[in-house]
């Protein structure tokens, strides 16, 4: 039985779906200018439009997974109402006083106005969140390393020490459960309450940062005796190119956004 070697910071394979065969910077520069443009709106209409167009990238372009799922469907929406609901109570009833009465409470009314604006606020949390999702839900963190350090010019002494430390969190969680089960063995801090939990979580800190030191001093020991860093160039190994259909993506994206924002926004007011 032979042994397949597996490269921890090789390029992932893209899906079927297209947002996966996509460069990561391209799935970051299309929906940036929304997200910022929409920190300064007020309005209701151009968020909607905008979490509407996040969604159909969402559901044509990534996987459709049960995480998806309830991201799409009940977290982002739960989000956006309870905090929409949240600023509606706290508006200040004199700015929206003239307009009808969706709910009152004995001296307390909720205005429509109010509800409008905490529902504008909501909604374009929402938007937002899910614009980021179209690059965080389908990108790799390796992979976009890669692509910021070929493509931005990023220097490379920080963008693969960054890739490292993408490879202490899956070690960490490892050495933890480890951990866990040598306590259990030997039945330390056994016991119920928050001072046993307080106990159990100290023992676990101590062991937990002495190895992530000494995993430390292996890396950059190891990247010494490579000489990491001594040249202002590096050949690499697994390419990140920018290929026409970033561009494509890129372009569309910004058209649709500057549509959105032409047809939608309240220019008037």
């Amino acid at each position: 039985m032979s042994a397949v070697a597996i490269d921890p910071y090789a390029t992932a394979a893209p899906s079927g779906r297209y947002l996966y065969r996509l460069g990561p910077i391209a799935k970051f520069a299309a929906p940036l200018p929304a997200m910022i443009l929409l920190v300064f709106v007020r309005d209701l209409a151009t968020p909607l439009a905008f979490l509407a167009l996040a969604y159909l990238v969402l559901l044509t372009g990534a996987r459709l997974t049960g995480r998806l799922a309830l991201l799409l469907g009940v977290a982002i929406p739960a989000a956006a109402i309870v905090l929409g609901l949240g600023m509606a109570v706290w508006t200040d009833a004199s700015r929206v006083d003239t307009s009808v009465t969706v709910l009152q409470i004995g001296g307390w009314h909720l205005y429509g106005g109010a509800l409008m604006i905490g529902m504008a606020t909501g909604v374009r949390l929402a938007a937002i969140i899910a614009l980021a999702f179209i690059a965080g839900l389908t990108t790799a963190g390796p992979d976009l390393v890669r692509a910021a350090v070929q493509q931005l010019r990023v220097p490379y002494r920080i963008g693969y020490t960054a890739l490292a430390a993408f490879r202490f969190v899956p070690r960490f969680g490892y050495e933890l459960e480890v951990i866990r089960q040598a306590h259990r063995v030997r039945g330390a801090h056994v016991g119920r309450g928050p001072f046993s939990s307080l106990a159990r979580w100290w023992g676990y800190i101590v062991p937990l940062l002495a190895g992530a030191i000494r995993h430390a001093e292996r890396v950059a020991l190891a990247m010494d005796a490579r000489a990491f860093g001594a040249y202002p160039d590096r050949t690499e190994r697994h390419l990140v190119p920018w290929r026409r259909r970033d561009t494509v993506f890129v372009v569309v994206f910004w058209l649709v956004s500057a549509g959105i924002l032409t047809f939608f926004f309240p220019w008037t007011l």
